[in-house]
């Protein structure tokens, strides 16, 4: 396990609480790509695969973490777009 990865992971992590309570208060898809969020989440479920078939440590977890964090974020630009059609 590395801590630098670790790091990483915890850095990345820490910034999906803010973007996802901005997303749902905000009702709004202003400032959000979708393909980038999609882009993001296709990079952790490559970094969960090296870990299942390469390197598995319990760094995993964070991959996981921070995975459903950018699902949950997405699943709101969803939402909001549809509100955004509504009105």
């Amino acid at each position: 396990m590395s801590i630098f990865e670790v790091l990483m992971l915890l850095c990345f992590g820490a910034a999906w609480p803010f973007s996802i309570y901005k997303s749902y208060t905000s009702r709004s898809i202003n400032g959000k790509s979708p393909i980038f969020l999609l882009v993001l989440m296709c990079g952790y479920v490559f970094g969960i695969m090296n870990k299942l078939f390469y390197h598995y440590d319990h760094v995993i977890f964070l991959y996981m973490l921070n995975l459903f964090m950018i699902s949950i974020d997405f699943g709101l630009y969803i939402r909001n777009k549809k509100i955004g059609e509504e009105c």
